[in-house]
């Protein structure tokens, strides 16, 4: 997804309280945050979206409605924005979403029936990058590299296998595992990578070739028929010398 909005849909309206919501953004797309809903009959006066971010000062911006004048601003990070003009539009907008950007943004508005409270609690998503390698005496590595959260890591078939986990200083996590096949009856073995962003896998055989699982199908077939030729061209071959034999050529 290139963006993800927490809005609620136009009907809805919500009662003078405070709600949370947990959401997930993955890096790199617009995340689009909405205040609660209330009734026009509200009298709504003041709108303030307050910004508690894990490693930077908490910062926020204001909307007077009855001057449609803004307010204190110390937001200084430009990718966090109104959505589009703050008299027209209270929606916050973050783009794109980077892992500096998780924490805390609460919307509160005041309102002659009472005040209203929305607060999200942001996780920002970072996609793995995976890989498949072979090593020596039929061991196999497969790394799901900076993700966000871990990543963790399955085989088919099961081997042998160590699994852990390197944490790095931006928040990200590589999960590696190694797996041994000492059986020779295996020769290709599959890691599968699960994650909130998406699933992957990747299958070698123990030869070192990586390939998809499609591909390695693929080629099963094709040796198969190249067998199969080989052994049919041997037949041949074998008959004519034979006739030739009984013929006395």
């Amino acid at each position: 997804l290139d963006s993800i909005s927490s809005c609620l849909d136009g009907n809805q309206t919500l009662s003078p309280t405070e709600d949370n919501t947990w959401l997930s953004v993955q890096m790199g797309t617009k995340a689009v945050l909405c205040c609660p809903r209330i009734p026009p009959t509200s009298g709504l006066i003041l709108t303030t979206w307050k910004i508690h971010l894990r490693d930077k000062p908490s910062c926020s911006m204001s909307l007077n409605r009855e001057t449609n004048q803004s307010g204190k601003n110390n937001c200084t990070d430009g990718r966090i924005s109104w959505a589009s003009r703050p008299d027209q539009n209270l929606e916050l907008q973050i783009h794109p979403v980077s892992i500096s950007h998780e924490g805390d943004y609460r919307c509160e508005m005041g309102a002659t029936d009472g005040n209203f409270e929305h607060t999200y609690h942001l996780q920002v998503l970072v996609s793995p990058e995976v890989t498949l390698s072979l090593e020596k005496n039929r061991t196999v590595e497969c790394k799901a590299i900076a993700g966000r959260p871990a990543a963790q890591i399955f085989w088919a078939p099961e081997g042998d296998c160590v699994t852990g986990k390197e944490y790095q200083d931006n928040g990200t996590v590589t999960t590696r595992s190694r797996c041994h096949y000492p059986d020779c009856n295996v020769s290709t073995v599959t890691c599968l990578v699960s994650h909130p962003t998406g699933n992957r896998s990747q299958s070698i055989d123990l030869s070192g070739i990586v390939m998809p699982p499609a591909s390695l199908f693929l080629l099963r077939i094709s040796l198969a028929i190249l067998g199969l030729l080989f052994f049919q061209m041997n037949f041949v071959i074998a008959f004519s010398s034979s006739m030739k034999n009984v013929m006395g050529i």
